[in-house]
């Protein structure tokens, strides 16, 4: 949820209240204790600006906040994507570049074998159940 909410935030630069919570998905009556938390951590910014005749709460990222969502969330983010079509696409690639490397090496596979295939008189540990 922090991570949409100041990604949601560097990508638009600023956003009302409403769009804030509709673009990264939250409920406003759980969530403003994140957006609290946020904003007493220095990374995001709240003002108010009028709008006709009532006043709309204002959302921006600190400068603080952009260097966190570059240093970190960003490249997060392109390393776990979110959505299936990059995920799809990271697997393809990393699967073209297994294939590539494998054609320019020998085809011998180094014998791996688990703890339980070379001892298999040793026994297993039980760990007990554990329900909720």
């Amino acid at each position: 949820m922090i991570e949409d909410i100041i990604l949601k935030l560097v990508e638009h630069g600023e956003l009302n209240q409403t769009a804030l919570i509709s673009f990264s998905g939250l409920n406003l009556k759980k969530h403003r204790c994140i957006l609290d938390e946020l904003e007493a951590n220095g990374l995001i910014q709240k003002s108010e600006s009028p709008f006709g005749k009532r006043m709309v709460i204002v959302y921006k990222p600190t400068h603080k906040g952009i260097e966190f969502c570059r240093s970190i969330l960003e490249p997060y983010e392109r390393i776990f994507p979110r959505n299936k079509e990059s995920v799809v696409d990271n697997v393809n690639s990393i699967m073209n570049n297994a294939s590539n490397n494998n054609s320019n090496t020998t085809t011998e596979k180094p014998a791996i074998k688990s703890s339980l295939q070379k001892g298999e008189q040793k026994q297993q540990k039980e760990l007990p159940l554990i329900t909720s």
